[in-house]
Formats: C-alpha cells, structure tokens, sequence
C-alpha cells in the first residue's frame, strides 16, 4: 500500500508493506532505517511481547533540491517516520522514547516540532529523564496539526490506533542526536501506554518517581510564529523564524514554564 503526501509540501510517497519512503522529482532523502521489534524491546512494557518484525522506518534530512543549501545554512533538517499497524502486546506501537543530545553548536538539548500527516498520534513528554520525570504530557493529534516538544524533554511518539498507519514530518537540528540510556535504564518512560479496546489508558512506570499526566490535546504556538499551514512550505519560506529549533537559546525566556 502506498500513500502519496504531496499535500503536505514534498513529493514523497510512504510505503507500508514493507515500511519505507520513495522520492519524487527534485526530492532528496536517505534510504530509509528500519527500526524492528528486537531493537525496542528494552523500553516496552513487557519485553517479550509479540508485534510487527519492523515497527516503523525512518528517512532523516529530507528535501527539496533546491532547498538543502538555505537549511544547512540555518541548520534546520527535516525527518519522515512511518508506523506499522497493529500492537505491541497490550501496548500500541510506539517508538522506544529518548531525549536529545546536546548539540555541540549550540550547547542545547534541541526541541523537536512534529506535524502529523497520517493516522492518529500521541506525543508523550516528559520534562526531566532523571528519576524524577517532573511534568507528563500526553498530547493527541491528528492530520495536520502540529506538536512541539521543548529542549531536553524525554518523548516518544506512539500510534493511537491500531488499524491504521501513522505518519508524521519532524523539524529538528541538523545535529540531532538520540540519547536512550535514561529511558532503556528505567526500562521505558515514566508512562506506558496500554490498548484496552479500541482506547488508551496508562499505566506508571514504576522505575520512576510518582507523578501525574496531564492529556491534552494540540495548541497553536503563537509565540513561536507557526501557524497552521503545512510546516516544509513555512519553514522553507522564511527559515529565520524557526531558528528555535537549531538555536533554542535565543528565546530561552519561551522554554521556561512551557505548556504543549
């Protein structure tokens, strides 16, 4: 099955058996990383459950041709992930969860925006990896509408429903970098997320300290200038204004208190 994205700004068709991205004209992007069952089962809930051999796939710094040099400059790289469908034992598929590296340009762990294009997500975040996780979001999406994820914020991206594919567009640093020690060590993120039915209910980790999550839904980032149009498009026109993402120091002042 394939599923053609044109709409949301770049000629990319997603592939969901097997899982993976082909390229239009003037499209550029690696060969996509498959990420399977054995390479997350640290961070699930029961380790030896069942699920799909290859969980989702992954195509980092996509691009039109003739934008690859502007985004370099600004250090902005765009990111594809597509999901299988199904589960993962009693959780729904997801990734592992990780925090990001500290980027060497700009001493930050960077943030992460995402916008969904298919399927329903949950962005689960969580503001420390530290055993005491500190504030828990859990941040369901749709179709076009976009999330964004703070500095140094542990997170993982999981599927809401099982019958179908998630896809989804992530801006991040061009220095990105996936930091799982925390996460494997506590043997997952603070909050599992379980399928009963056709619905989601968590569950504590309790290789963490005690605390609340808080389910909300998307709001409009105002204060960092995204609006709802398509994020590749926005970001291409006027990339000055998405520097939050490769330099999230110059509005430090944004992080602070910050709500998804």
């Amino acid at each position: 099955m394939v599923e053609t994205c044109y709409p949301w700004g770049l000629s990319v068709a997603v592939h969901h058996q097997p899982l993976g991205f082909s390229y239009g004209e003037n499209v550029i992007g690696p060969v996509p990383e498959v990420r399977r069952l054995d390479q997350i089962r640290p961070s699930l809930r029961d380790p030896d459950c069942d699920g799909p051999e290859e969980v989702y796939a992954i195509a980092m710094d996509v691009a039109q041709t003739q934008d690859r040099e502007v985004l370099e400059q600004h250090r902005l790289l765009f990111g594809i992930v597509t999901y299988a469908t199904g589960r993962l034992g009693e959780e729904p598929i997801r990734s592992q969860g990780h925090v990001h590296c500290i980027s060497r340009h700009s001493g930050w762990s960077p943030p992460e925006l995402y916008e969904i294009w298919q399927g329903r997500a949950i962005i689960y975040m969580q503001e420390y990896v530290a055993d005491d996780p500190g504030r828990c979001f859990a941040v369901m999406a749709g179709p076009g509408e976009k999330v964004l994820v703070p500095p140094g914020w542990g997170h993982a991206t999981i599927s809401a429903c099982p019958e179908e594919p998630l896809t989804f567009g992530a801006w991040c640093d061009r220095e990105y970098g996936f930091d799982y020690e925390e996460v494997r060590a506590h043997r997952g993120l603070a909050w599992y997320p379980r399928l009963q039915g056709q619905e989601i209910v968590w569950q504590h980790n309790d290789a963490w300290f005690p605390g609340e999550l808080q389910v909300v839904t998307p709001r409009q980032y105002i204060e960092f200038g995204i609006t709802p149009e398509p994020a590749y498009p926005q970001v291409v026109a006027d990339p000055a204004r998405y520097r939050f993402i490769s330099h999230p120091g110059e509005v430090a002042s944004l992080w602070r208190h910050f709500h998804p």
